[in-house]
């Protein structure tokens, strides 16, 4: 009889677990799994994290509340994100002093159309623990005239709009492989100046978070996951302007099979969240 028991609760902890779906698994850059702890614990020791998300992603959306949530406990935190624009950062400010509501931020900050959904629980959050909130992205137009026109164009801005953008002239390497990959994948019809568009955000961007980080701090950062994959983009313009930077990355990528990941997914970042396929996009 006891043997008989045995084997019945064998059998149910296995269909218990079969039948306990995960939607989400992390992965460190080597492959092996670890636990939401690893992030946690390693953000402690770092001066920035850059936290790449799929914008559509309501997995990924969560996760970056809960990190900021959890890590909000350990250190002083500055947030950012790409998700709004730097000559926006006026009203970001005014709605994180409750100077203005989120209708007239509404009315006069380009917000992205999930915003409320995705991104207002992350500046909710800082203006009720009265944390800065960053825009650290260009003005969107400002990436319309380098595509069509090269770094050139940025030489007509006034003084004022040259503030939202990184400074003068915008180091560029063309040779690196995330630019050349989106000139490949384009099939060559966006020309040089694709990259550069590309390479403009990311510049600005590390340029906002190096700009506004304060010492003994965390800087979070919200942005595509394609902004800091394979330690380039922001990443690799961080570096450029403090070396000594202590950087960890997350990158989130999706899997029918979140058990294991994925070879192309090994060295995306330091930490890569491998999110089921059929989990609901919010757009």
């Amino acid at each position: 009889m006891k043997t008989i028991f045995l084997v019945f609760s064998m059998v149910f902890f296995v269909v218990s677990n079969a039948q306990n779906k995960q939607s989400y698994q992390i992965f460190n850059q080597n492959g092996k799994k670890v636990c939401y702890k690893n992030i946690i614990n390693n953000s402690q020791k770092s001066d920035v994290l850059l936290f790449g998300e799929y914008h559509d992603n309501s997995v990924a959306h969560w996760l970056e509340l809960e990190i900021t949530k959890d890590l909000s406990e350990k250190r002083n935190l500055v947030l950012g994100a790409e998700m709004l624009e730097a000559d926006n950062q006026k009203q970001v400010n005014q709605y994180l002093k409750a100077e203005i509501n989120q209708k007239k931020l509404d009315s006069t900050a380009r917000l992205w159309p999930n915003y409320k959904t995705d991104y207002k629980p992350l500046v909710d959050f800082a203006k009720d623990l009265k944390l800065a909130f960053v825009a650290t992205n260009i003005p969107r137009r400002f990436a319309s005239l380098v595509f069509k026109n090269g770094f050139e164009a940025l030489d007509k801005l006034s003084d004022e709009e040259k503030t939202w953008v990184a400074p003068l002239p915008i180091l560029y390497d063309a040779t690196l492989p995330g630019y050349v990959k989106m000139v490949q994948e384009m099939g060559g019809h966006g020309g040089e100046n694709l990259p550069k568009a590309q390479a403009l955000k990311d510049a600005t961007m590390a340029y906002f978070i190096n700009k506004n980080r304060t010492e003994n701090s965390l800087f979070i950062h919200y942005n595509g996951s394609y902004h800091s994959d394979n330690f380039e983009g922001i990443y690799w313009y961080l570096k450029q302007q403090n070396p000594n930077l202590k950087i960890i990355t997350i990158a989130t990528v999706s899997q029918k099979d979140i058990s294991k990941l994925e070879s192309e997914n090994y060295n995306k970042a330091t930490f890569i969240i491998v999110i089921d396929e059929d989990v609901t996009k919010t757009y």
